[in-house]
């Protein structure tokens, strides 16, 4: 198995938004300090948590290098360049690599479809080939982008083809394909698991890193639930995992972005509203959300520290 850079629990980081939809680069320096604080191990940046098909060109460049600062070296920072013009995602990449980002990730096209694992690979080898001096991770989430070819096939295409090529964000719940694809070719390329409510059966696979929105919000419950887990407590990392469930059940109740935003800013992480066409919670929802929330005890387990172990 090659080495893998990307370890532990990577947050698909949110951008800070004033009222008025305008970027509040101020405001990733002190979610930095809080996450890496939690225990949050590097950032993925400009996602769809991060909202970056929702921003300029120019908007995604002070985004991510504002999180280079910000994470000063401390945590690896993944930039999602993907975009419906590929001119335009290579040259977001080659932003990545001259202000120092870790590696490069992109999702495919999503208005004009890829309609082939041989096409997606040619657009994915144009974007890696903008920055190939980072490593490159396709990023699969085919409830959004439409595109769901053979994986497998697209490994061994791209692993051949791509010099710079890594592994895979694979936002999709097919544990199935995903575990196929781990042990491809003694385990060659990098998974990283993007499903938080299944984060539990994918560790189990032996996978070292993971990228999701929720540990935005609960990175301890998620760190303990690793610790039992690797420590063989099944009971204990199936309860945590039932909990993150719980969480996410309770805030998908509304429109998810949104109240992960909101939820953020009740526990000290402001990052303002989403962008339309997403939409701001009603004063009523946000109530309900928070109670709800509070009522199910989240504020006093989602981010109590991590017992050490002999602690």
């Amino acid at each position: 198995m090659t080495e893998t850079l990307l370890n532990g629990l990577i947050a698909a980081t949110y951008t800070p938004m004033a009222a008025d939809g305008s970027l509040l680069l101020d405001g990733i320096e002190a979610m930095t300090e809080q996450l890496l604080g939690e225990g949050v191990a590097g950032f993925y940046v400009c996602g769809s948590t991060g909202e970056g098909v929702s921003l300029s060109t120019s908007e995604r460049k002070a985004v991510t290098a504002a999180f280079v600062r910000a994470s000063a070296g401390r945590g690896p920072v993944v930039v999602q360049v993907g975009h419906n013009s590929l001119a335009e995602a290579c040259d977001l990449a080659r932003h990545a690599q001259e202000v120092g980002a870790t590696a490069v990730s992109a999702a495919a096209t999503s208005y004009f479809k890829v309609d082939s694992t041989a096409m997606l690979v040619q657009c994915m080898g144009q974007i890696a080939g903008a920055a190939p001096d980072l490593p490159f991770y396709y990023y699969h989430i085919p409830l959004f982008t439409g595109v769901d070819v053979d994986l497998l096939e697209f490994l061994g295409r791209a692993g051949e083809t791509i010099p710079n090529f890594a592994g895979v964000k694979y936002t999709t719940p097919r544990i199935d394909e995903f575990q196929a694809c781990c042990e491809l070719e003694k385990g060659r390329y990098e998974m990283l698991w993007g499903t938080d409510e299944m984060l539990l059966p994918a560790w189990s696979m032996g996978i070292h890193g993971a990228v999701g929105s929720t540990y935005n919000l609960a990175a301890p419950l998620y760190r303990r639930l690793i610790q039992a887990a690797e420590a063989g407590d099944l009971a204990e990392a199936k309860r945590l995992q039932m909990l993150s469930i719980d969480m996410i059940r309770t805030i998908g109740q509304f429109p998810f972005h949104p109240a992960m935003k909101r939820v953020m800013g009740s526990i000290g992480i402001e990052c303002g509203p989403c962008r339309l066409p997403q939409r701001q919670l009603t004063d009523q929802e946000s109530k309900k959300l928070l109670g709800d929330l509070e009522r199910m005890g989240f504020y006093d387990w989602a981010r109590s520290p991590v017992t050490q172990p002999g602690a």
